[in-house]
């Protein structure tokens, strides 16, 4: 039976009483198959006597935009029901007030992997990632910590959290998990209307477009640019935009010059107000 604990202190009682090792899977709940593989990833390294941990919470200091909080989608009852169908141990269901006293003033910032994609588009908002998921593993404590490759810059400033801060956990990544069509699953996902669902597979089609030049050795990053923006912007619904578009390096992720080694071409797009993400690899 899943236990879900909300207060830090009983949550660090109850972890001591289970046996190790221990997996956690960091969410903001809403939770959808992509989350589901993790938990069963997250099994899959602990075994059948470790303990898998989900926490749920959504990190408020992490949005830079009023009404992407306001609207997103918390359904804690139906989320609870998931993980115990997936075996999940615990689950962390902190509030707001658990986690940050109403005068606190400590950030954790990064100054290199921020400079671009999202970190340069959504001020401040990996401030607020990276500081919730070190308090997190403080409280928790995990031997592994696993996460979607969905969100690939925030993948890797974590393991460069972890590197630079020396904080002993491991990190995992899993592959994307996508609907029929190559749309990235998404908590986000179900704020879009029927029409927009129905549209947004020309995300996916667009990057896939793009890489099917590496093959004819292109090495010019404005040439992927362009044939990306041109099957973005195609016929596109009124409400839809690119919020950015960009080409890194898949280990700086800071922006090219020449395609020589494995790159990564990433976007942000809008229906409406809301936000989704996806990327592809380049020469990987």
């Amino acid at each position: 039976m899943i236990k879900a604990i909300s207060d830090v202190n009983t949550v660090k009682d109850l972890i001591r009483e289970h046996p190790g090792p221990l997996a956690i899977v960091p969410t903001m709940g809403a939770l959808h198959e992509g989350h589901l593989a993790l938990l069963r990833k997250a099994r899959q390294l602990v075994g059948p006597t470790g303990t898998v941990v989900i926490s749920i919470f959504v990190n408020p200091i992490q949005f830079d935009r009023v009404s992407d909080l306001t609207n997103y989608p918390q359904p804690l009852k139906e989320d609870l029901k998931l993980c115990e169908a997936e075996g999940v141990d615990i689950a962390f269901t902190p509030e707001k007030e658990a986690l940050y006293h109403p005068d606190h003033s400590v950030l954790l910032t990064e100054s290199l992997l921020t400079r671009h994609l999202c970190g340069s588009s959504r001020p401040g908002h990996f401030d607020g990632v990276l500081t919730i998921v070190l308090k997190l593993f403080n409280v928790i404590q995990p031997d592994f910590a696993i996460f979607g490759n969905k969100d690939f810059q925030q993948l890797a400033l974590i393991r460069r959290m972890v590197r630079d801060l020396n904080v002993p956990v491991e990190i995992v990544g899993h592959a994307t998990v996508r609907e029929e069509g190559g749309l990235a699953l998404s908590s986000r996902n179900s704020r879009l209307t029927r029409e927009q669902r129905q549209d947004a597979p020309r995300i996916r089609r667009a990057l896939m477009a793009a890489r099917d030049l590496a093959v004819t050795g292109e090495q010019d990053p404005s040439v992927y640019l362009n044939a990306a923006r041109t099957h973005l912007l195609g016929n596109a619904p009124e409400d839809f935009s690119i919020d950015y578009l960009q080409f890194v390096d898949a280990e700086t992720l800071q922006p090219i010059t020449r395609v020589t080694k494995p790159a990564v071409l990433a976007t942000a797009c809008f229906y409406g107000e809301v936000r989704l993400i996806d990327h592809i690899g380049i020469r990987s």
